[in-house]
């Protein structure tokens, strides 16, 4: 589905992240240095940041978007580069990323997926935080796809009227495009609203309730879907570096035209215990997740109960 491969569009975003590092690096240092006391809250600051990582997975089911290996086990190689330009109230953020699957099964071939996201963050006052963002995925997997090539744009409003109390809202709209091997590209379209509460009670301890709703209509009647989940998660601090992050999540997706084995549209049930280890001493970032996915599906073919287990080593610069 690429037109150009995706290893020259990350070079690309890599070199226009470079240039605008030096643009933008050249007049704030001499602003610095004609003026180093200066620092109200209108001067801006640059700061660039990447990340690379490795990771492991084994797996019988999947329950999210952007999980590559859907089954199976498979090293992870990824890469991510970004820039921020900000004062203490606005920031712009620029970013790219890149994952490398490398599968262990005779006959399954590797993958990768690219994503590109550009972001907006003001703050009005104390309580209310605005945020932009526009992102684009190439060859990503969905729930009505394996190869998914998606442009969106999202709003969030966040509002937090005390340390301890923090409610976001998120509204995304998601244009889809679908390979369909020797056939015909296919297009898909819809909307998703998040919201989310936490709860804070100390530093790194946290518990957070999301709500999730989405819809795609598409021109291929096999890809349109509807489909809602509520996911409850609690974050422990261990020590100052690790910290402990159990949760459970309900997903339920009925999708428009494809039909169960009882006749009626398919409709799958998911519930999802899981728990995740995260170790974070200075700039490593070591996280192990594990979870099983208890299935239900009027389509026997799609009842995939099993595990998920993740492995991941990273280091952000």
């Amino acid at each position: 589905m690429i037109k150009q491969t995706a290893f020259s569009r990350f070079g690309r975003a890599l070199a226009v992240f470079a240039c605008t590092l030096g643009l933008v690096t050249l007049p704030q240092t001499g602003l610095a240095q004609s003026d180093q006391s200066d620092q109200s809250a209108d001067s801006w600051s640059l700061e660039p940041d990447a990340r690379v990582e490795i990771g492991f997975v084994s797996a019988q089911s999947t329950t999210s978007e952007e999980q590559l290996v859907i089954a199976g086990d498979a090293f992870t190689v990824r890469g991510q580069v970004g820039i921020g330009f900000e004062n203490e109230t606005t920031r712009l953020r620029l970013e790219a990323d890149r994952i490398e699957v490398f599968r262990l099964e005779e006959g399954r071939s590797n993958s990768h997926r690219d994503r590109f996201t550009a972001t907006f963050d003001q703050e009005i006052g104390d309580d209310w935080e605005v945020q932009l963002r526009a992102r684009h995925y190439d060859d990503f997997v969905t729930a009505e796809s394996a190869d998914t090539d998606e442009w969106q744009g999202s709003a969030r409003i966040t509002y937090e009227p005390a340390s301890e109390h923090r409610f976001r809202l998120r509204g995304t709209w998601r244009s889809r495009e679908y390979a369909n091997g020797a056939a015909a590209e296919t297009h898909g379209e819809g909307a998703r609203i998040d919201a989310q509460y936490r709860r804070r009670f100390d530093r790194y301890h946290y518990l957070t309730f999301d709500l999730r709703a989405e819809n795609i209509t598409s021109d291929d009647p096999r890809r349109g879907y509807d489909r809602q989940s509520a996911r409850v998660s609690y974050t422990l601090p261990v020590t100052p570096d690790l910290r402990v992050r159990p949760a459970i999540e309900v997903i339920q997706t009925e999708f428009d035209s494809r039909i169960g084995d009882d006749g009626a549209a398919r409709r799958d049930r998911l519930v999802v215990p899981e728990i995740e280890l995260l170790y974070w001493p200075g700039q490593w970032r070591a996280e192990a997740e594990a979870k099983y996915i208890f299935a239900d599906s009027n389509d026997a073919f799609r009842d995939r109960a099993g595990y998920r287990l993740t492995l991941s080593i990273g280091y952000a610069f």
